[in-house]
């Protein structure tokens, strides 16, 4: 399958693409008004709020998500446009979103009990978006493309995003996720922690890797 012929979305996948999009955008406009909101309250800087909201892996992760799946509705030939809809760039957002939800559910969800709002944007970034985003990357992403190299590169992601959040600690003594908190942990158990993480990811990209290669050979020999 070409990349044009990728771009004519099935009623369903467009369906289905639709509303995850419109999910994606939903959680990821409401999270922004909760950050804004709280720095209007406490006096502190709305665009510094903007910077923090943008630092987190999650919202990152989940607007590529939202991109993704809006470039794959939009019949546009911009090369961002292809580049998200690439079908390794799109498998490599997969591996990365499915990454934020074991992640959060195991290292961070018992740290805190969101209500309200809060809750509606945490369930949708990091259990409901995950699932529909894999469901999307199973059924509709074309098989068989992937190599290792995809994952070398996929890797460069998380590698770049824990670099820049260790560079604003650093400088402004935030950082985005107790596991990598270095002014309490220490250098030496943040790497320990970030290669774990990595190592997670790693391990998840290697699942997508091999279903993607066996899926692959079903289709043709199908």
């Amino acid at each position: 399958m070409t990349l044009n012929q990728h771009t004519l979305l099935s009623q369903g996948q467009r369906r289905f693409a639709l509303i995850t999009t419109i999910l994606g955008w939903s959680a990821l406009a409401i999270q922004l008004y909760l950050i804004l909101f709280a720095r209007w309250l406490d006096h502190a800087s709305l665009l510094a709020g903007v910077v923090r909201f943008f630092s987190f892996f999650t919202v990152t992760t989940n607007t590529l998500v939202a991109a993704a799946l809006t470039c794959a509705l939009c019949a546009r030939d911009s090369w961002a446009h292809q580049f998200l809809r690439t079908p390794w760039v799109t498998s490599g957002i997969a591996a990365s979103i499915v990454l934020v939800s074991i992640a959060y559910n195991l290292l961070l969800r018992s740290l805190w009990q969101p209500q309200g709002l809060q809750w509606l944007a945490d369930g949708l970034l990091h259990n409901v978006l995950p699932v529909l985003f894999l469901v999307y990357w199973w059924l509709y992403v074309p098989k068989g493309m992937l190599r290792i190299k995809h994952v070398l590169l996929w890797s460069i992601y998380p590698l770049v995003y824990f670099a820049y959040v260790l560079l604003r600690g650093e400088m402004i003594s935030d950082y985005m996720y107790p596991f990598i908190d270095v002014g309490t942990l220490g250098y030496p158990q943040t790497f320990v922690n970030a290669i774990g993480v990595l190592g997670g990811f790693l391990l998840i990209s290697a699942v997508l890797l091999v279903v993607d290669r066996i899926k692959g050979r079903m289709q043709i020999e199908a």
